[in-house]
């Protein structure tokens, strides 16, 4: 590397993508956070949930609430694409969750392996460290409705789009991060 380069702050290092997976409560968001806040602030929180109901404004106002000073949330329900290109380069980005950010495509009747691509190509050139939650929704039973089953299938080839993207993904269990890549 030359000097100039690390001058600059602009090291191809700094610019890579970590991709957190687990299932419901295995610790996922709160790893990505501490990962993210590795890094110096200020940090980029894309939010892509929608508070339909009561008990998700209280999941919302719990992952608000772990968070310090030093972040910026941004609310991306739908234009997650927009939302990632309009950040400053360098900036550590969080993007919680994109299992959330899918339904609401879903949701709108959205082209949804369309947008998928559309993420896909975004995040394969990451600008800063960038990380991206999701959950895995494939080691469960088959859903008994065609709409679950849409979904889990779409989330599964999601992960697999993001996952082929990123420079490593981690897998959540019981709180705990398993390299996988």
């Amino acid at each position: 590397m030359t000097g100039a380069t690390a001058a600059s702050g602009n090291k191809t290092s700094d610019r890579k993508l970590t991709f957190v997976l687990g299932g419901a409560r295995s610790g996922k968001s709160s790893h990505a956070e501490n990962l993210t806040t590795a890094h110096p602030s200020p940090w980029a929180y894309i939010a892509t949930a929608q508070a339909y109901d009561d008990e998700m404004r209280e999941r919302i106002a719990l992952h608000r609430s772990r968070r310090g000073e030093g972040w910026v949330t941004v609310d991306a329900p739908l234009d997650l694409v927009g939302a990632i290109e309009a950040l400053p380069d360098r900036q550590p980005v969080l993007i919680d969750c994109l299992t959330l950010w899918l339904t609401n495509h879903m949701l709108a009747e959205h082209d949804v392996e369309a947008e998928c691509r559309r993420l896909a190509d975004v995040l394969s050139r990451p600008r800063g460290p960038w990380f991206v939650v999701s959950n895995e929704v494939g080691l469960g039973i088959v859903p008994d409705n065609a709409l679950a089953r849409r979904f889990r299938d779409a989330a599964g080839r999601l992960n697999q789009q993001v996952a082929a993207v990123a420079d490593s993904v981690l897998m959540m269990v019981a709180g705990l991060p398993l390299k996988v890549k």
